[in-house]
């Protein structure tokens, strides 16, 4: 098996998202095997290769997320066990290859693209550069998990004619494929603006509109998820020396030209892949094995006590919609300690006061949408902008503004619920607006009541904290390392060489078996302890 990141073959080209994935391979085969095939089949194929990290699946959930991420974060509680501090290599090794499969599927896009007539290319300018926006959206995640990772060269075996000894990929730094990714998402949020004026847009408008299945041809929505993620990624480098001052440039620029730059601003502006029909391959089936297999034996959903003892501390109006009491709790919301033994953790769980996650509005809610960027998170990193560069009226305006779209986000989740299986549980009544208003006044999360910046942006990140949950897993860890809020406390792993949950992960193995001298370039910061760059202390 050769080195999946450099030439891992782009799989499936798809049409239509209702169809099963064996059918898209009957129909569709392995493009370095086929010489015909469409922009609008490889752009399809992009979004649907990568659904089941986007929208709850199994694998993500269950393999990848169980066992290291949700654990990190403390969205979860476990039974501490030696070894828990190392990522799972069946997980990383799935995010990896699902990653490159993505990209493959890309590259091919782009290999087509290039070679359709130039009035063409005008014509079809939507597909590569939204594809490009959603591909970056990926590529972050990564690249703030592991660090340098084959980019520029990856995914290449098709357009290089299936010649492997060319197509082993390099290990782009990290700092370089942000700025790769910050450049040309500003140039492509100035080129939205001017696409839909091209006559020839309106000839492919309804083929755009069926192959997106993120944004089902809304430019508007392309537009507002191009800047809010140039939000995101620029909030993420802001403590970064060498990203600072284009970190508050950019961010000013978009936030006070949000004409030509519109970002996410409310919960109907969502940037998301929404379930219709669960009968497809798009839906959210894979959530209920993904975090409550086995009724929760295998802590996939089971709740941690800080952010338990927070929402019940501060009358959180979220805490009865993404979590329910555990089954002999009485009505009684409590989470298991980190640092309590193993014994004492499992016995509470195995009487049954452990809370679990809602199984109406999320495990077994087969309309859970995959949820990429939403108006709360948008707030909540304006806000801590805001607080940043001095304007504390407008800081707080976009904290309190995300608080309230939190809750109804979640509050719109459990109107959509498809929940099956459940005889043990009521639906929860959704948040009312006097619950929010008065969470908001409350000592514990008042913005006024924290007095000192530094306890403002510790409430900005707890806030992050609670609305990702495991909800948004990526982003939660990644805001986590680089806030360092909430603070978190774990057990010390003295049995294990890592001690304490890591500050990234290690590359799969394929990487150094099968492209060792890329691979030499990264080998001694292959490390658990190898900070990202932008996880400045």
């Amino acid at each position: 098996m050769k080195q999946i990141s450099s030439f891992i073959l782009a799989g499936l080209m798809l049409v239509a998202v209702s169809c099963k994935e064996t059918e898209f391979t009957e129909r569709y085969p392995d493009p370095a095997k086929i010489a015909e095939t469409s922009v609008e089949k490889q752009y399809t194929g992009i979004m649907y290769r990568n659904r089941e990290w986007v929208l709850p699946g199994y694998g993500n959930y269950f393999v990848t997320l169980r066992t290291s991420i949700n654990r990190y974060t403390q969205a979860v509680g476990w039974p501490f066990e030696s070894g828990n501090y190392v990522p799972g290599s069946a997980g990383a090794q799935d995010l990896w290859f699902n990653y490159y499969h993505t990209l493959s599927q890309f590259r091919e896009m782009e290999r087509v693209y290039a070679t359709r007539p130039a009035a063409e290319q005008t014509d079809k300018r939507i597909f590569l550069v939204t594809a490009k926006i959603y591909l970056y959206d990926y590529t972050q995640r990564l690249v703030d998990i592991f660090g340098a990772i084959p980019f520029t060269e990856a995914g290449m075996l098709s357009a290089n004619n299936g010649d492997y000894a060319v197509s082993n990929a390099k290990f782009d730094s990290a700092e370089s494929i942000y700025t790769l990714m910050l450049d040309d998402l500003k140039a492509i949020a100035t080129e939205l603006n001017t696409i839909p004026a091209n006559p020839g847009f309106k000839n492919y408008q309804q083929a755009f509109k069926t192959a997106d299945i993120v944004n089902k041809g809304s430019v508007d929505l392309w537009k507002r998820y191009c800047n809010s993620l140039r939000l995101r990624m620029l909030s993420r480098v802001s403590g970064a020396p060498d990203f600072k001052a284009r970190a508050t440039a950019e961010m000013n620029e978009i936030l006070t030209n949000t004409a030509n730059f519109p970002i996410v601003e409310t919960n109907e502006q969502n940037i998301q892949m929404n379930v219709y029909d669960v009968n497809t391959d798009v839906n959210s089936k894979g959530f209920k094995d993904g975090i409550a297999s086995g009724g929760g034996d295998w802590f996939g959903n089971t709740a941690g006590k800080k952010i338990i003892d927070h929402m019940n501390t501060n009358a959180d109006p979220r805490l009865p919609i993404i979590f329910e009491p555990g089954q002999k709790a009485k009505g009684v919301y409590a989470g298991i300690d980190p640092l309590a033994t193993n014994a004492m953790q499992f016995t509470m769980y195995q009487d049954g006061l452990v809370s679990i996650y809602n199984r109406y509005t999320l495990s077994h809610n087969q309309f859970f949408p995959g949820v990429i960027i939403n108006a709360a998170q948008v707030n909540l990193i304006k806000a801590e902008y805001y607080l940043n560069t001095g304007n504390d009226a407008l800081a707080k305006t976009a904290y309190e503004a995300a608080i309230s779209q939190s809750v109804k986000f979640y509050n719109g989740i459990l109107a959509i619920t498809n929940a099956t299986g459940i005889s043990d549980a009521t639906i929860p009544s959704p948040a009312t607006d006097a619950s929010i208003t008065a969470y908001i006044a409350g000592k514990g999360v008042n913005w006024t009541a924290a007095g000192t910046p530094a306890a403002k942006l510790s409430l900005i990140a707890t806030q992050k904290w609670l609305h990702f949950n495991l909800v948004q897993a990526y982003e939660n860890w990644a805001e986590v390392r680089r806030m360092d809020v909430p603070t978190l406390q774990f057990q010390t792993d003295n049995a294990n060489n890592q001690t304490l949950p890591p500050v990234r992960w290690t590359y799969p193995g394929h990487e150094a078996t099968y492209n060792p001298e890329n691979y030499a370039s990264v080998r001694d910061t292959d490390k658990l302890t190898q900070r990202i760059f932008w996880d400045v202390k």
